[in-house]
């Protein structure tokens, strides 16, 4: 199989033990509640800790395949500088240290001598760990190492991962909010072509044992290369409110009200109007609504909605690259919105997937990796054909070719 995925998936783990530890372990946990205090940062450290555990987590990523695979770090790519100014005014960049005693001396710099919590910290991230995929025994795929780019999105949500509601009760098994929505991506591209070959999405907060408190995760990945499309096999979820398990999902029957409407979606609670009308016409009431980019793209992968729409340009690489490489091993993919709108599929022109290797045009700053048309999540190609055909004819003209 191949060693690189395998790897992708024991460091996506050891992030979710971090992201675990950090709202589980009391003297990290201090830190996160400082954040709730209407947006202000903690006044006793220099740095907004949500970014310390968001950084953390992406070096541990690097640091991890830069040990076990040297040279990739250079095409390793994440949202978050490492960079940090303490309260004396030093300059510190965040990165693992080869002993627990030192990355807790390196920690206590950037939080400013708090001991307690540096301790804390180094202690899970030079802990070891294990993953395995009964599934990826079986796959021997060779991947050249100098084609391949990684983008890297730490901790996705970082609002609900800090605002921590552990009670939100889902709707047909979609969590609109909550530590639920809070997801590690890791997607890797070829750096030639742009195509997304792996995607490894952790889901760090699945259920939680009530009387411990302690959270359990589940881990999606995928691989599409050179017609091997191989993806984890998903667990039993429920569409409904309780947690009774429902079955695999690709079968469910609809009742007589739904199925005068063929699809489902998932979107941002700030989609535009227009999108939203149009959407309810050819969705009815089976729209919903949740937090995460990475969670909602996690939604189609699951089957729990066809398709997963935003049009807005607030997305980035590091936000789909992951979901889109596990969707195209299930047959399905991530294209460009605005794109799909202006294109007529008369003349049978392939459908434009996003790519990952090519910076915006004129754009600066993050902008330069945003998906600038927007998105469409799919599983099916068949399926989103039939789809856009619906959406277009229930749009005004003007938002069909802006």
């Amino acid at each position: 199989m191949s060693d690189i995925l395998r790897e992708l998936l024991r460091v996506s783990e050891k992030a979710a033990n971090i992201a675990r530890a950090c709202r589980q372990q009391e003297a990290l946990f201090q830190l996160l509640i400082e954040e709730k205090k209407e947006g202000e940062k903690n006044k006793k450290f220099a740095v907004d800790f949500k970014t310390l555990a968001d950084v953390l987590v992406q070096e541990v990523i690097k640091q991890n395949m830069e040990n076990k695979f040297p040279g990739l770090e250079k095409t390793i790519f994440g949202e978050e500088s490492n960079e940090f100014t303490n309260e004396l005014g030093e300059k510190i960049t965040l990165r693992l240290c080869p002993t627990e005693k030192e990355t807790v001396e390196l920690l206590s710099k950037v939080l400013n001598g708090n001991t307690l919590a540096s301790e804390a910290l180094a202690k899970v991230v030079h802990q070891d760990v294990a993953f395995t995929d009964p599934t990826l025994d079986s796959l021997e795929v060779t991947i050249p190492h100098d084609i391949l780019g990684i983008w890297v999105d730490p901790i996705d949500s970082t609002y609900q991962y800090i605002k921590g509601s552990a009670d939100v009760k889902p709707n047909h098994g979609i969590f609109p909010s909550g530590l639920q929505c809070v997801t590690i991506l890791i997607g890797v591209y070829d750096i030639q072509t742009g195509v997304p070959l792996m995607g490894v999405i952790n889901q760090p907060f699945v259920s939680q044992d009530l009387s411990t408190l302690r959270w359990k995760g589940h881990c999606y990945w995928g691989l599409s290369y050179r017609g091997t499309n191989i993806y984890s096999l998903p667990p039993l979820i429920s569409k409904r409110n309780g947690s009774e398990p429902q079955g695999q999902l690709t079968g469910n029957t609809r009742s007589e009200e739904e199925s005068s409407h063929v699809f489902s979606a998932v979107i941002s609670t700030s989609e535009k109007e227009t999108i939203k009308a149009a959407l309810s016409r050819v969705c009815g009431d089976r729209i919903f609504r949740a937090a995460g980019a990475g969670y909602k793209s996690l939604c189609v992968v699951q089957g729990l909605v066809d398709v997963y729409i935003f049009s807005e340009d607030t997305t980035f690489k590091w936000d789909s690259c992951a979901a889109h490489a596990i969707l195209r091993a299930m047959g399905g993919g991530m294209v460009d919105l605005k794109e799909c709108l202006a294109r007529n599929p008369e003349r049978g022109l392939d459908l434009p997937q996003l790519v990952y290797h090519v910076e915006n045009v004129g754009a600066s700053g993050v902008d330069r990796w945003a998906n600038k048309g927007g998105l469409i999540a799919y599983r099916s190609s068949k399926q989103l054909e039939t789809f856009l055909s619906l959406l277009i004819q229930n749009l005004p003209p003007a938002d069909t070719h802006r």
